[in-house]
């Protein structure tokens, strides 16, 4: 994007936990004339110079009304993603990677100028020996295990061969820790922990101990903070990787004071062989194979978004923690039905 005003930015999966703070942080920015939000469902949400589609990226069938709408863009940003059903790797591959796949060439086939894609840490190798934080030049193989890994990995190289082949548009990738925000909490307890968990039980007071095991440290952000960085990406005129997240690195330690719990030492094939039973007696919807990609991926040098996008998270990881807890809470959640919650049903 060049940062002339009026310029057009659609933005897939615009119901979801980025997509509906990226939406308030562009109606709100006046370099953008308008924003199109696209998803399988229209939601409640109204907000000014924002318009709303329905198209769903995983159906061949809507691929020529998401032509249509990405033709009229000068910005892209594309969301979408599916978490699940975990146990159904082909329906997540439909809509995650066929599904970007059919973005990437209307994108293509319309000469847009920016792409702004959303990667994740999860599309990394595992991290080095020691725990260093990696750069945006750390390999992008991710985690052969677990679905959503492999998916961000091989999404990575589809845009390789995209820049190649296509290099009139300028091409983002944001590859954000762990992404939390307190009307995500509804939605994400749901695709973690499941729909009949009850929120209630994330209270410090029901938490005495907490358990705590090797590999247990990973980076956190707030959703917002996220959105601000994707508002940056589209209004400068940058390519390439930027890894994104907050601190401090969330760790057994950080976890037990938050909930005011005593950390306790558990062998980690132990709460692996728990989660596993969980999920292949349909539980919990979060695979092992997530928890294995858990405990590889690394810790995330944020000094690139800092130095070329002039962003700096406002959020520390613990805040970001705070409000997520706070919305599992309360069951919060937002105007769109990925992020409903008890509030709006």
């Amino acid at each position: 994007m060049n940062g002339n005003a009026g310029q057009r930015v659609v933005v897939t999966g615009a119901t979801g936990n980025v997509g509906t703070s990226l939406v308030r942080a562009l109606a709100r920015e006046p370099r953008v004339g308008s924003v199109l939000g696209l998803a399988r469902r229209r939601p409640g949400l109204e907000l000014p110079g924002v318009e709303w589609a329905e198209v769903d990226v995983s159906e061949e069938g809507d691929a020529p009304r998401l032509a249509q709408y990405v033709a009229e863009a000068d910005a892209v940003v594309h969301l979408a993603w599916a978490f699940g059903p975990t146990h159904d790797p082909v329906a997540t591959w439909r809509t995650n990677v066929l599904g970007s796949v059919r973005v990437f060439d209307a994108v293509a086939a319309a000469r847009v100028p920016t792409l702004v894609h959303a990667s994740s840490v999860g599309a990394y190798s595992p991290g080095p020996a020691g725990g260093a934080p990696v750069s945006e030049a750390w390999p992008t193989h991710g985690w052969p295990g677990a679905a959503y890994t492999r998916e961000k990995a091989y999404l990575e190289r589809v845009l390789d061969t995209f820049e190649r082949d296509h290099p009139q548009t300028r091409v983002v990738r944001m590859r954000p820790a762990f992404l939390f925000k307190e009307e995500s909490a509804s939605g994400q307890r749901r695709i973690f922990a499941g729909r009949f968990f009850p929120g209630q039980l994330a209270r410090p007071e029901l938490l005495p101990l907490l358990p705590e095991f090797d590999g247990l440290r990973f980076q956190v952000l707030h959703t917002d903070d996220a959105a601000d960085a994707y508002r940056r990406a589209l209004l400068r005129d940058v390519r390439g990787a930027f890894n994104l997240a907050a601190e401090p690195v969330v760790d057994g330690e950080l976890l037990g004071r938050l909930f005011k719990a005593r950390p306790v030492k558990v062998p980690a094939g132990a709460v692996r062989g728990a989660l596993s039973a969980a999920w292949h007696l349909r539980i919990a919807p979060a695979s092992p194979g997530l928890f294995d990609a858990l405990r590889q991926m690394p810790l995330l040098a944020t000094e690139r978004a800092r130095r070329e996008l002039g962003w700096e998270p406002e959020a520390s990881s613990v805040d970001a923690l705070e409000a997520f807890l706070r919305g599992v809470r309360a069951g919060a959640g937002d105007e769109t039905a990925p992020l409903a919650g008890h509030r709006i049903g």
